[in-house]
């Protein structure tokens, strides 16, 4: 495994011309704090994909980076390319121009982030892959969740529903997420461990089963309002992620299906968690973000002070067969039974998650 070489001539210039971070720290010690600043410490840059397709980016993975980085005392910089591949690119090049040694990125698609990755590692700056692996980018490090364990928790929660609905035959709908995300292609081979047993046995149909390109809500939403007039006995749907989950969720109420039609989901969200509270979702998995980030940010400090951290994992990339080192996380199944554990972990507040009709609910499902 090539690992980045870190620039100390790149970090010397940032440390010359007392580069600040975009929205972030100056490099200066933190408030309160009585620690005093890495002097030769680097500049980490971040970019993030959207704040469309779920809403953790910038509530979530943002603060939570901030966070590690400010009290780590590093200059940092987190932009958010909004989808645009373009923009993705140009980012990356500007932080880079400014003196970025270690750039972390959330591919928007394997291609557009092999490209950025190739260019950094050129200009001696090390890289991280943050919870979507660039297939053939070949980053130092990547830093996620157990995608596949995702993808199972998603398929199991499912059936458990199914089975309290006493559902026979169900006809299974799939909204899987973006093409160009590995990440979705972990998820639906986690769901399909689960599911294709039961499609094969004849215990379940299978029904519609259709990509949501970018994870797009709206076209979700288009996509499931056409499986349910081509297929209306949908009997259950594996929806990737909180977004696509919502989605039909909306077209179910349309038809008066929601809550007779068990939905999936990812990320919760406190959208998500509502559905799951008004009995409308039937589970959601709970990526503790802030581990996920404390996790890429410690590695990130250590690169761009020159050293060269050891990941207690690997993943093998399945376009060029090399293992990448890893750290992945534990994701864990939501349902009703514990929706508290999310508000418990810090992850949403109550303020948040228990609004209006929601209060009730929440007393209900004991979150204090």
């Amino acid at each position: 495994m090539r690992m980045g070489i870190l620039s100390m001539t790149a970090a010397a210039a940032v440390l010359a011309l007392g580069l600040t971070a975009c929205g972030g720290d100056s490099g200066q010690t933190p408030a309160g704090s009585t620690a005093q600043p890495t002097q030769k410490t680097g500049k980490i840059g971040v970019i993030l994909p959207d704040s469309k397709s779920s809403a953790r980016w910038e509530t979530a993975d943002r603060k939570y980076l901030e966070e590690a980085f400010k009290a780590a005392g590093v200059q940092y910089d987190i932009q958010n390319a909004q989808n645009d591949k373009t923009a993705f690119q140009t980012i990356a090049d500007q932080m880079m121009t400014n003196g970025a040694t270690v750039l972390m990125i959330v591919n928007l698609d394997s291609g557009t982030g092999k490209t950025v990755i190739d260019k950094a590692r050129s200009q001696g700056v090390a890289t991280i892959d943050y919870d979507r692996l660039t297939l053939g980018g070949n980053a130092a490090y990547y830093v996620s969740f157990d995608n596949s364990k995702v993808g199972t928790l998603q398929g199991e929660g499912l059936v458990k529903c199914l089975s309290e609905k006493k559902a026979e035959k169900p006809i299974v709908a799939y909204l899987n997420g973006s093409p160009t995300d590995n990440n979705a292609t972990l998820f639906k081979q986690g769901y399909d461990g689960v599911l294709k047993p039961k499609f094969d046995s004849g215990e379940y149909v299978k029904g519609p089963d259709q990509a949501v390109p970018e994870w797009d809500n709206t076209q979700a939403g288009t996509i499931f309002e056409q499986m349910l007039t081509s297929q209306p006995k949908i009997a259950g749907v594996l929806a990737a992620n909180d977004g696509l989950g919502n989605a039909a969720i909306t077209v179910l109420k349309k038809n008066n299906l929601n809550g007779k039609v068990p939905v999936t989901g990812q990320d919760a969200t406190v959208q998500g968690l509502q559905n799951i509270l008004a009995g409308d979702q039937c589970m959601t998995v709970y990526k503790a973000v802030k581990k996920e980030a404390d996790a890429a940010a410690k590695l990130a400090v250590s690169l761009a002070k020159g050293e060269k951290p050891q990941a207690t994992g690997s993943v093998k990339d399945p376009e060029t067969g090399q293992n990448v080192p890893a750290e992945l996380l534990e994701p864990q199944a939501i349902t009703i039974d514990n929706v508290k554990d999310v508000v418990a972990d810090g992850y949403v507040t109550k303020e948040e998650l228990c609004t209006g009709d929601f209060a009730a609910k929440c007393t209900d499902a004991g979150i204090q």
